[in-house]
């Protein structure tokens, strides 16, 4: 995803422009022109060239694009690199980047970002604000880094937008005292998504349903007051179409469509259930807008307009009730758990039906190097072969290090896999070489 407003341009304007003007000073006028234009050019491509790590990966698809890894593994697991057991309890998934990885971790209420090397050693911990502690205490919502800024919110409403190099606050709001926050059942936890100049955040009030921010200050940019009602616990996806981006996420009863230009609510889909946890990010592609929810009308597919401006629902399947394991489509065929029956589905992309179910229990899954990577809430880790109208188990494992419940989403990185479970990060060998050292 690229972002055209860095916090700081990688070279320095004026001295860039002062360089253009000693160079050309002794050349004729056009060519003086031809030059401060390729440099301006040069440079805007620096500008534009920035990349966002956050929740599931590019697209929030949850699919890694990593080659050569294992396709098939020991019987007792892959090779457990290294272990950091002081990460405070937590369901967030890692930030990796080229030397540093980030988490976040409750500790005595308080929620931390830690920033380790790549062999799991602590380089900072810094408070970020009160967590949620009154049922499944920990971390919620994974971070995102953006440049050198690193945006953080916890279970009790605190969004901040930290420095990466040494976890120094650059600003930071309550959503419950700055934002009119009415607080959720089980705590804030969404990924905060950002988009150029923007960061956005869900408090769930009536009147301030979701609020775009200024990311460098903090500041207010609009509000949209959506439908109403609270927010569901979703990572927002943003859609980028020809003429306007659009972002899509769920509040209580409720799929939102909004225009982030100006905060616009542009459509809704009402979800046909009482429940009010939505926490799968949806899924765009080919002018069809994918989601999963347990609470609601199960597994959905939409059609978005071309202008984005209105849906039209092209089927639903009730019994497809992932709550909050995500879920992956290669080709015409979408996998994904099943909440109720605690076992995972393929679904036929074209009609909604569930074409093949295999028992594993319910939980996470991503994708690599033509694998599926199931995580599951018994703390079973399994590599799985997609078949396209069916999936087969090739080998799994059980996570036996860490502590409480096994929610948190695999991330898989230059041919590592970190999983995380409570307060331990856990580092897997999954390229059968040397990697990580």
């Amino acid at each position: 995803m690229k972002h055209p407003l860095p916090h700081h341009p990688p070279y320095h304007v004026p001295r860039l422009t002062s360089y253009v003007s000693r160079l050309t000073s002794h050349v004729p006028r056009f060519t003086s022109y031809l030059l401060l234009l390729f440099c301006l050019i040069f440079l805007a491509n620096e500008v534009i060239a920035q990349e966002v790590l956050q929740w599931r990966g590019a697209d929030r698809r949850g699919m890694y694009q990593e080659t050569g890894l294992l396709q098939a593994w020991p019987e007792t697991g892959p090779e457990l690199i290294w272990e950091f057991a002081e990460a405070g309890n937590g369901y967030s998934s890692p930030l990796i980047t080229d030397d540093r990885i980030y988490i976040t971790g409750e500790i005595d209420t308080v929620t931390y970002l830690f920033a380790l090397d790549k062999k799991g050693n602590p380089i900072y911990k810094v408070p970020v604000g009160k967590e949620w502690t009154v049922n499944y205490p920990g971390s919620r919502g994974t971070p995102t880094l953006v440049d050198d800024l690193i945006y953080v919110t916890t279970g009790m409403g605190t969004v901040a937008c930290l420095e990466a190099k040494d976890g120094k606050e650059r600003w930071s709001l309550n959503m419950m005292q700055d934002l009119h926050a009415p607080g959720i059942t089980f705590g804030y936890a969404e990924g905060l998504l950002v988009d150029g100049g923007i960061v956005f955040c869900a408090p769930g009030n009536a009147d301030t349903n979701v609020v775009a921010l200024d990311r460098l200050t903090g500041k207010i940019k609009w509000i949209c007051k959506g439908v109403g009602e609270h927010t569901a616990y979703c990572s927002p996806l943003l859609i980028k179409l020809a003429g306007r981006d659009i972002m899509v996420t769920f509040t209580a009863h409720a799929l939102l469509g909004i225009d982030t230009k100006d905060g616009t609510l542009l459509w809704s889909h009402v979800q046909d259930g009482e429940g009010d946890v939505h926490i799968n990010t949806p899924w765009f592609e080919d002018g069809f807008i994918y989601y999963i929810t347990g609470d609601g009308n199960g597994s959905v597919k939409l059609k978005l307009s071309d202008d984005g401006t209105t849906i039209t629902e092209v089927w639903r399947n009730k019994a497809c009730d992932n709550t909050m394991g995500g879920f992956i489509k290669l080709g015409n065929y979408i996998y994904t758990a099943s909440y109720e029956k605690r076992k995972w589905y393929v679904q036929d992309a074209t009609t909604g039906a569930n074409i093949d179910s295999v028992k594993f229990d319910k939980g996470a899954t991503i994708f690599a190097d033509n694998m599926l990577y199931l995580y599951n809430e018994r703390g079973q880790l399994g590599l799985f072969k997609p078949n396209g109208p069916s999936m087969e188990m090739v080998s799994s494992f059980k996570i036996t290090r860490g502590t409480k419940a096994h929610y948190a989403h695999p991330v898989i990185c230059d041919g590592i896999m970190y999983v995380r479970h409570g307060n331990s990060l856990m580092a897997y060998n999954i390229k059968g070489r040397e990697v990580g050292r």
